[in-house]
């Protein structure tokens, strides 16, 4: 698998991955921790975060390449930027890391279909942090499991929109009822997680 990731876009990903979890660990640690407390919440910030982000981005690329395209992913480093710096400065993340890019002339129920992988992926990954929720009788594997459930939802929610460039919006032009399904599933289980305590 590792082979059909070139070099660059392995590079880009873990850079937008460590900038990503930077820059939720900056909110975490508003008011100030112990260097101890950092280190937990950035690894933290890695396994729920990072692996949300990168699992979802890579979906795109795979369902994509099982189609015959080429695709791949690349950073934007002012975007980066502007995730740290308001996490910092404001306590708010607004991540637009970069884009998997698709080459090639898919078909409408090809895109939607790329497009969809994503926020699927996103969806299957808070199974496993649900189930660590319920199971973990709290404590910072309970906390792991709830930030996990709460991200993953919140990145199938956000890219669901269907607006601009987003992938609901290409779910919805290629297929009403599957984005029907996949935005009511991603508010639905960001609602239930935000319910939580």
């Amino acid at each position: 698998m590792l082979e059909r990731i070139p070099l660059r876009e392995r590079k880009d990903l873990l850079i937008a991955w460590l900038a990503i979890s930077i820059a939720f660990t900056l909110i975490y640690v508003r008011g100030g921790v112990d260097f101890t407390a950092f280190v937990i919440l950035f690894v933290m910030s890695l396994v729920t975060v990072g692996v949300a982000f990168v699992l979802h981005e890579l979906a795109h690329k795979f369902v994509a390449m099982r189609y015959g395209y080429w695709a791949e992913f690349q950073k934007d480093n002012q975007m980066l930027l502007v995730a740290v710096v308001m996490a910092a400065l404001v306590g708010v993340v607004f991540a637009a890391p970069g884009a998997t890019y698709v080459y090639g002339n898919a078909t409408r129920r090809e895109n939607g279909w790329i497009s969809a992988a994503g926020p699927i992926t996103n969806l299957v990954l808070c199974i496993p942090f649900a189930a660590l929720l319920l199971f973990s009788g709290g404590g910072l594997i309970g906390l792991v499991a709830l930030v996990g459930l709460r991200i993953n939802a919140m990145i199938a929610t956000f890219n669901m929109l269907p607006i601009s460039v987003l992938d609901g919006r290409k779910v919805l032009d290629w297929n009403p009822a599957v984005f029907a399904v996949l935005i009511i599933s991603s508010v639905g289980l960001l609602f239930w997680s935000l319910s939580l305590v």
